[in-house]
């Protein structure tokens, strides 16, 4: 899946353009004669300043998106993005970032040895808007995230998500009783007589 658009730089132009006018003010006659004469040489840095900008973003987020990607075209003037979704289940989105897929995750699909394996009826709930945190974890813990993620080819996010929602999911699971028969399960074990 591929989606596209174009952003126009002018406004963000301008809007430094007016910053350095303002700031011209302050200094005098002289500054701002200056600033007038710097100003065309100025809004050819400050586009080439944006495109770095965004071709910085669209490098970090395709990495976090990878297998799929974000590119930055220019097209006249103005950037345009170019995003390639990666071809697969939709759990592989974090929730909230794949709208137009289902968010069941796939049945026996593995997360990673410190995950398990991951039930059929484990669902990312797509409820809200997807939320922002910090996480500071050991080096030796990050690296073996990173690894574990790409061996499964998911960004470190779409991995810690399918992660928490099967330890959720299996925390969830030993705490509800079991139906009774024979007999009893506790986490520990089972009680009652056995033939």
């Amino acid at each position: 899946m591929c989606h596209s658009g174009t952003m126009d730089l002018t406004p963000h132009v301008n809007n430094l353009g007016r910053e350095f006018a303002t700031l011209a003010e302050t200094g005098g006659e002289e500054a701002r004669t200056l600033v007038e004469r710097l100003t065309g040489a100025l809004e050819s840095a400050i586009r080439m300043t944006l495109l770095d900008a965004l071709s910085a973003a669209a490098d970090e987020i395709s990495r976090d998106l990878a297998p799929g990607s974000v590119e930055v075209r220019l097209r006249g003037r103005d950037p345009s993005f170019v995003v390639t979704l990666p071809a697969g289940p939709a759990s592989d989105f974090a929730p909230g970032f794949a709208p137009d897929f289902a968010h069941n995750v796939d049945t026996g699909a593995a997360v990673g040895s410190a995950a398990g394996t991951v039930d059929a009826d484990l669902l990312v709930a797509e409820d809200g808007p997807a939320a922002r945190i910090n996480v500071r974890l050991p080096e030796q813990l990050k690296t073996s995230v990173e690894a574990a993620a790409a061996k499964e080819g998911r960004s470190v996010n779409a991995w810690l998500v399918r992660a928490a929602a099967a330890a959720l999911q299996r925390s969830d699971r030993d705490q509800r009783p079991e139906p009774h028969g024979g007999g009893r399960r506790s986490k520990q074990g089972f009680t009652g007589w056995v033939r």
